[in-house]
C-alpha cells in the first residue's frame, strides 16, 4: 500500500476506503454463479469509481450525480450478492460481510448525498 503521504485527500477518507474494500471482498468471493459474479464485481467496481469520481469534483451537481450512480450501484451488488447467497453460489459468511461493509457505506453515501443534496439548487 501507498504511503499515507503519497495518498490524494479524498483516498483517506472513510467511504473510500470501504467502497475500495467491498471491491476487494467481491473480487475474493468467487461467487460461483458466472453472471452474478460478474455483474457483483461491475457494481462493485462501479460504485468504488463513481465515488471516487465523485469526491474531488467541486460542483455540487456533478458531486450529487456521481454519488447517486455510486448508491445505485452499491444496491446492485448488493441485490447480487443476496441472490448468489440464496442460489448456494455465495457463502453465508462472506455475502453477510459484504452485507455490513455495504450497508455502513450506504450510510456514508446517503450522508454525502444530503450534504449536497441542497448545495446545487
Amino acid at each position: 500500500m501507498q504511503n499515507d503521504n503519497s495518498l490524494l485527500r479524498f483516498q483517506k477518507l472513510d467511504v473510500y476506503i470501504a467502497a475500495k474494500e467491498i471491491a476487494r471482498l467481491v473480487n475474493e468471493a468467487r461467487i460461483t454463479h458466472a453472471e452474478l459474479r460478474d455483474q457483483a464485481q461491475r457494481a462493485s467496481v462501479s460504485c468504488f469509481l463513481q465515488l471516487a469520481e465523485g469526491l474531488p469534483n467541486d460542483g455540487p451537481g456533478m458531486r450529487r450525480k456521481y454519488f447517486t450512480e455510486s448508491n445505485n450501484s452499491l444496491h446492485e451488488l448488493v441485490a447480487a450478492v443476496d441472490l448468489a447467497c440464496t442460489l448456494g453460489a455465495l457463502s453465508p459468511q462472506r455475502a453477510q460481510a459484504i452485507q455490513q461493509l455495504s450497508l455502513r457505506t450506504k450510510r456514508m453515501l446517503r450522508a454525502l448525498l444530503n450534504h449536497w443534496a441542497g448545495r446545487s439548487r
